[in-house]
């Protein structure tokens, strides 16, 4: 017997006459279910129906998934990155051939991780990146300086290690916090939690390391600091240059921390045909998911379409955000303004995603993907003038649409995956941006050597001429990323004629 017969409603405050009222709505819930089990048309392992006081915070690995997220991402050597390796003493090839290698160990681990995942388990391969990421940084922590050759190896290890942790974590760690929230009942609230990722502590604490980070590697800075608490400690260049390091390894245990807590959960996989036993299995039948993965998604249009159309904008709009230190060197942005400049970013990512989400829920697909391409090339296209001062407010509106593509591809794509085959999708996802990231990267490396050929012998000079062509070229972004989108609304409009 429920709770209402016990209550005078017409005596409770209006405070109480809510919660009791929920209460009730809440017991009657219940009921049902137990009247549904003793008919057989609902068995006791499933899935619980929602009741009205659910949060999909109250789901322990939902809080693990965030916070996993947050110190797995945010890093605070971000800020001072290509510095950083260049004060080690790495030249600029060097860097240039380290960033290749990692690109090319996530976009080789990227399926296989996933499919692993749904293998063997999602949190043995959060674990696995976890312990990845503690390396990575004790290496560097712990890099010798002095031998260039030796170092050069040293960071190549930290490199694939890298790549290997961002190609683990990737999909593996959304999968198992998407599939605890269907366990109860709850996949409807995915956004929500996407909100609060992205929007409340992520971007909190990206503001954080971006500011702590490009502090503590300013030796004058640290100096004064030092001066401040009675100290007469003289930092130097050497001294500071570690500081962002450590500060991300103490990160990197706090990572590991949150995925040992992880609880494995696996709803149903043989719901869809993947596969018919829970996580566990051999190398064929990793290989045989991810085959059986990517037919899907050849076979599903609008999961296809959503990555498609994602890698479209990823591709193109992280190499810009890459390239934003020469853009805001271009309009004149002192270098001290860099690290606020990214402190910037993460205070929009406070409100875009719950724009996102409110989009997402209320709007059709279409409108997501109108509202995020007009929000893009508007952005793109302002950036082509090089306003000095001025230029920042087209450059936040571009990087800002990349929360929105983060949100939207994430919202949609979990959606229509089903738990068994989840992780490898995402990481096909993630195989796709990586690979678009790369593509655009040499394509546009290629279209930088082809100016400098045509200028050279000019009599310009080589940082000149590198801001000339910087700045000629750049229109190449806004207009490869309006190509693209109207091929692919092109091809979605053709396939939907086909099939009516």
């Amino acid at each position: 017997m429920g709770i209402g017969p016990f209550v005078n409603f017409k005596s409770c405050s209006p405070f109480n006459f809510v919660k009791y009222f929920l209460f009730y709505l809440t017991d009657i819930i219940h009921r049902h279910r137990l009247a549904l089990i003793r008919e057989k048309k609902l068995n006791k392992d499933d899935p619980p129906l929602p009741t009205f006081d659910s949060s999909p915070f109250t789901v322990k690995n939902v809080r693990l998934f965030i916070a996993f997220r947050v110190f797995f991402n945010c890093r605070f050597y971000y800020p001072i990155f290509t510095v950083l390796f260049l004060d080690f003493g790495l030249s600029v090839a060097q860097f240039s051939i380290l960033n290749a290698v990692w690109a090319a160990t996530i976009v080789l681990a990227e399926v296989p991780s996933g499919a692993l995942a749904d293998i063997v388990g999602r949190r043995c391969l959060i674990v696995f990146a976890a312990i990845s990421m503690l390396v990575e940084m004790a290496i560097l922590c712990l890099a010798p300086s002095g031998d260039p050759t030796l170092l050069f190896w040293v960071f190549l290890i930290n490199r694939v290690l890298s790549g290997l942790a961002v190609a683990a974590a990737s999909g593996a760690d959304e999968a198992i916090a998407y599939d605890s929230l269907q366990a109860h009942g709850m996949a409807d609230h995915w956004g929500r939690v996407l909100e609060a990722q992205m929007r409340r502590l992520r971007s909190v604490v990206f503001i954080l390391t971006m500011s702590v980070g490009a502090a503590v590697y300013d030796p004058i800075l640290m100096r004064g600091v030092a001066a401040f608490f009675g100290s007469a400690a003289q930092f130097t260049q050497a001294d500071t240059l570690r500081f962002p390091l450590y500060l991300t390894l103490g990160l990197a245990v706090l990572t590991l921390i949150s995925a040992l807590g992880f609880d494995e959960s696996c709803t149903y996989p043989a719901a869809d045909g993947t596969y018919e036993k829970a996580f566990g299995g051999s190398a064929m039948d990793a290989l045989r998911l991810t085959l059986n993965t990517g037919s899907w998604i050849l076979k599903t249009p609008f999961v296809l379409a959503v990555i498609l159309f994602g890698m479209s904008f990823d591709g193109i709009l992280r190499m810009v955000t890459t390239l934003a230190s020469q853009y805001y060197r271009m309009i004149e942005l002192p270098e001290s303004f860099f690290g606020i400049m990214g402190s910037v970013m993460a205070v929009l990512g406070l409100f875009i995603p719950r724009l996102s989400r409110w989009i997402a829920e209320n709007r059709s697909p279409a409108f997501c993907l109108l509202s995020t391409a007009v929000t893009a090339l508007a952005g793109l296209a302002g950036m082509t003038c090089f306003w000095p001062y001025l230029g920042i407010l087209p450059a936040l509106l571009a990087f800002s649409s990349l929360y929105m593509v983060g949100f939207y591809v994430s919202y949609f794509v979990n959606r229509q995956a089903s738990s068994s085959r989840r992780a490898t999708v995402l990481s096909f996802k993630g195989l796709a941006y990586n690979l678009s990231y790369g593509g655009t990267g040499i394509i546009y490396a290629a279209l930088l050597e082809m100016q400098k050929k045509g200028l050279h012998g000019a009599g310009i000079g080589s940082l000149a001429l590198e801001n000339h062509i910087f700045k000629k070229t750049f229109f190449w972004f806004p207009l490869s990323l309006a190509v693209c989108l109207a091929v692919l609304v092109g091809a979605c409009l053709v396939s939907r004629a086909r099939h009516r």
